[in-house]
């Protein structure tokens, strides 16, 4: 029941997503006869979907804490507590990040060698589509929550971009002297283990980002936070820029004409909806937030993102990636 057009684009995107998962199956939670209503209009979904009254809804801006002393009984407690309790494989809600996030950390909890959870997600870039985390759910970071930022987010790329993954912290400089102490110390962890599962390239810097240099960039949420955001300006940027040329002369307007085929592929490769979905890793199970403003298209490739997750065992690759840092990481803390 969560997002600026729910329940209409979330049955609409269960329906699209059908297409690229017949075998996926669905357990809707909210007012039934919204969904009942809606679902009407999608036949190829019926005979996948079962819709489960929840009596509340969390709003867009409940706080958090409010979200766990008042949440319980809502469509979005009532989807997370189907994967703890082992009834779906993942849950996806276009509703209130911090209500989304605080309920699944209560009702899932972390695994072992897990502090705190983190907000994943891909990007475009030059080279080929990268995850980065933490994209704002820890604020502040030391250098043991980086490490395991880095082996979550190696797990998730595995899993998601079906490569074994290299990993780069984000930094000031590549130097191995540039960084605050938590950033040096995770660098160390990361270069002491022996069997990671991916390759620590080191240090990266903002502009590797859209370079692509690493399938992985790491970073604490804050900065993670305003990167993505300053990533999604620019574009809007360069968008509104390239409108106003083509608009400012006949001359610019043919060869806008001339070239939108051009254009067209640069939209499609760029499209936001194509990388909806922001996904929580760091707990026992999986969940994904699509945008509040998603449309149909946005909401079924976040539907994508937990289904390729579950197919490819991503919490299984998580738990496994711990089992095989554990060594190193106990014998450099002591």
């Amino acid at each position: 029941m969560g997002g600026d057009r729910a329940p209409d684009v979330v049955l609409s995107g269960a329906n699209m997503a059908c297409e690229r998962y017949p075998e996926a199956r669905f357990l809707v939670h909210g007012d039934t006869v919204l969904l009942q209503r809606s679902l009407e209009k999608f036949r190829r979904l019926r005979d996948r979907v079962e819709l489960h009254a929840a009596e509340k809804v969390i709003a867009d801006d409940a706080r958090p804490s409010s979200a766990l002393r008042g949440g319980e009984g809502s469509s979005m407690w009532n989807a997370v507590r189907k994967v703890r309790d082992g009834e779906a494989a993942g849950v996806v809600s276009a509703g209130n990040t911090g209500a989304l996030m605080a309920v699944s950390k209560f009702l899932l909890r972390t695994p072992p060698g897990v502090g705190r959870p983190a907000i994943c997600s891909i990007l475009p870039t030059l080279r080929a589509e990268i995850a980065m985390l933490d994209l704002g759910a820890n604020i502040e970071c030391d250098g043991e929550n980086l490490f395991q930022f880095a082996v979550m987010g190696a797990a998730f790329a595995s899993a998601v971009l079906d490569r074994r993954p290299t990993v780069g912290l984000l930094n000031v400089g590549q130097e191995e002297l540039k960084g605050g102490a938590a950033l040096r110390d995770a660098a160390a962890r990361l270069r002491a283990v022996s069997k990671p599962g991916f390759d620590f390239k080191g240090f990266i810097e903002g502009d590797d980002i859209t370079g692509g240099a690493v399938d992985v960039v790491v970073t604490d949420g804050f900065t993670g936070n305003v990167a993505l955001k300053a990533l999604e300006g620019s574009a809007r940027l360069y968008g509104a820029a390239l409108r106003r040329a083509a608009k400012s002369s006949l001359a610019g307007m043919a060869g806008f004409w001339l070239a939108r085929r051009t254009f067209g592929k640069v939209r499609d490769r760029l499209d936001p909806r194509r990388y909806n979905g922001a996904v929580f890793v760091g707990l026992n199970g999986i969940v994904v937030k699509a945008h509040g403003s998603s449309d149909a298209f946005a909401f079924a490739n976040a539907i994508g993102f937990a289904v390729d997750m579950s197919r490819h065992g991503f919490l299984e690759d998580v738990r496994a990636a711990f089992e095989r840092t554990a060594p190193p990481v106990a014998a450099t803390a002591s």
